[in-house]
C-alpha cells in the first residue's frame, strides 16, 4: 500500500525565492489550462484534450515573451500542474453523471496566489534525490536541509513540496510500503463516538476529549484581535497574520499527533475495531458545529482505515441509523425515543445502561454479525429437497384418439 511521510524542509533564502518562484509556474499553467478549456466551452468548441492542453499551454507558451520564465523551473512541476486539472476534471465529470457516489464536486476554480497552500510535486522523471548528506536535491532549487524523524521504507515514487500558512515548508514523499501484520488477538472492540467524551469503548473504558480548540481559544482571541487592528497592506499586518497561522497550526498538530496515538493503541490491541459511520458534514451544520469540528472524527476515522488495513485488523463502520443508543443490550427492546439530555436510562427488562457504553456494546454486537455475513455466514436457510412422500400437484391427463397424454 502506498503511504506519505512528512518531513520538514528548511531552504535558504535564495532556495525560497526559486521555490516561490517554481509555485508561481505551477499555478499559472494551472490557470491557464483552465481558462482555455473554459473559453472553448463558451464558444460552443470540443473539449480540449489533455495532449493538445499540454502542448498550448507549456510547449508553445515558453516560446511566448509573456511566458518565457516558465523555462525557469522543472518542466515536470508543469505537467504535473496539468495533470491535477485533468484529474479535476475528470473527478468532475464522473460525478454530475453518477458515475462517482458520494456528494456532488464543483468543477475546478483558478488558484490565487494569496491562498494559504501552495505545493508543487517532482516524479522520478524529474530525477529529484535524497543526497548521502541527507538533504533533498531538487531540480533548479538546489540542496535543501530536511529534519528527519524517521528512515523512509522504500524509494519514493514522487515528493511534493508544501508551504503552509505558517510559512512552513514540508517535504511530503509518497512509498510503496508492505504489510506488517501484528500478533492476531482474540480482542474485539466497539467504539462510540462523542462530544463530552471523544471515544467510549465497549468494555466501559472513556477516553476524554481534549477539546484543542476550546483550549486555545484565548490565545487564538488574543492573536486575532492583534491581527485586526494592523493597517491593511502593512508589515505589520503580514507578521500578525503568520502569528495566528502558526497558533492554528500548532492546534491541528496537536489534535493530529493525539488521533495518532489513540488510533494506534486501538489498532494494536484489539483485532477487530468497529465504529459508527457518522454524517461529520451534516452535523457540523448545526449549533454543535465548533464542537464537531474540534473533535476531528473523520480524521480519526481515516487513520483507523489505513492503519488496520496495514497491520492487518478489521475495521467495520456501522450504519449511521442503527438505533445503538436506544436499543437494550441485554432483551433488544427499542426505547421510543431517547434526547441528548438523557445519559442513562432503564430498559423495561430491568437493566440500567449508561447511553454511551450500551451504544458502544450494541455497535459491536452489530459489527461481530455483519462481519460473520460478510464471511460467509448464510444470511437464510438454504434449498432443503422435497421428500418423496410430500404432496405434489400432477397435470391433468388428456385423451387425443384414445391415446392418454400427460
Amino acid at each position: 500500500m502506498q503511504l506519505r511521510y512528512n518531513f520538514r524542509l528548511y531552504p535558504s533564502q535564495g532556495q525560497r525565492q526559486a521555490l516561490a518562484r517554481a509555485f508561481g509556474c505551477a499555478r499559472t499553467v494551472f490557470n491557464d489550462g483552465l481558462r482555455l478549456r473554459q473559453d472553448a466551452r463558451e464558444a460552443g468548441l470540443p473539449y480540449i484534450s489533455d495532449g493538445k492542453l499540454s502542448k498550448r499551454v507549456i510547449t508553445e507558451a515558453k516560446k511566448t515573451p509573456d511566458r518565457a520564465w516558465l523555462g525557469e523551473v522543472s518542466a515536470v512541476i508543469l505537467q504535473q500542474a496539468l495533470a491535477d486539472l485533468n484529474t479535476a476534471y475528470r473527478t468532475f465529470f464522473a460525478s454530475i453523471s453518477g458515475k462517482r457516489k458520494g456528494r456532488k464536486v464543483a468543477a475546478p476554480r483558478f488558484r490565487s496566489r494569496k491562498d494559504s497552500r501552495q505545493a508543487i510535486r517532482f516524479t522520478k522523471n524529474a530525477r529529484f534525490a535524497v543526497t548521502p548528506g541527507g538533504k533533498l536535491r531538487l531540480p533548479k532549487i538546489g540542496d535543501v536541509p530536511v529534519r528527519w524523524s524517521r528512515s523512509l521504507p522504500s524509494d519514493p515514487s514522487s515528493v511534493t513540496v508544501v508551504k503552509d500558512s505558517a510559512g512552513r515548508y514540508f517535504a511530503s514523499f509518497v512509498v510503496e510500503t508492505s504489510h506488517q501484520s501484528l500478533p492476531e488477538t482474540d480482542s474485539e472492540i466497539g467504539i462510540d463516538l462523542g462530544l463530552t467524551h471523544f471515544a467510549i469503548t465497549s468494555d466501559g473504558q472513556k477516553v476524554a476529549n481534549p477539546r484543542l480548540l476550546r483550549r486555545a481559544a484565548k490565545k487564538l482571541r488574543k492573536a486575532q484581535k492583534a491581527l485586526s487592528r494592523k493597517e491593511k497592506g502593512s508589515a505589520n499586518r503580514q507578521k500578525a497574520k503568520l502569528k495566528v497561522a502558526k497558533a492554528y497550526a500548532k492546534v491541528t498538530e496537536t489534535r493530529r499527533d493525539w488521533a495518532h496515538k489513540l488510533s494506534t493503541s486501538l489498532i494494536r490491541d484489539n483485532q477487530a475495531v468497529y465504529v459508527e459511520n457518522l454524517a461529520v458534514s451534516g452535523m457540523a451544520r448545526t449549533k454543535l458545529a465548533k464542537s464537531v469540528h474540534d473533535a476531528g472524527w473523520s480524521q480519526f476515522v481515516g487513520m483507523l482505515e489505513y492503519k488496520a488495513a496495514r497491520y492487518g485488523r478489521y475495521l467495520g463502520k456501522i450504519d449511521r441509523w442503527f438505533p445503538s443508543s436506544k436499543l437494550c443490550s441485554a432483551c433488544g427492546t427499542i426505547a421510543e425515543s431517547m434526547p441528548l439530555n438523557v445519559r442513562s436510562w432503564t430498559c423495561p427488562c430491568g437493566t440500567t445502561h449508561d447511553r454511551d457504553i450500551n451504544a458502544a456494546i450494541n455497535i459491536l454486537a452489530a459489527g461481530q454479525a455483519e462481519r460473520l455475513n460478510d464471511c460467509g455466514a448464510p444470511v437464510r436457510p438454504g434449498l432443503v429437497p422435497a421428500q418423496r412422500g410430500e404432496a405434489v400437484t400432477h397435470p391433468k391427463p388428456t385423451r387425443q384418439a384414445g391415446i392418454s397424454v400427460l
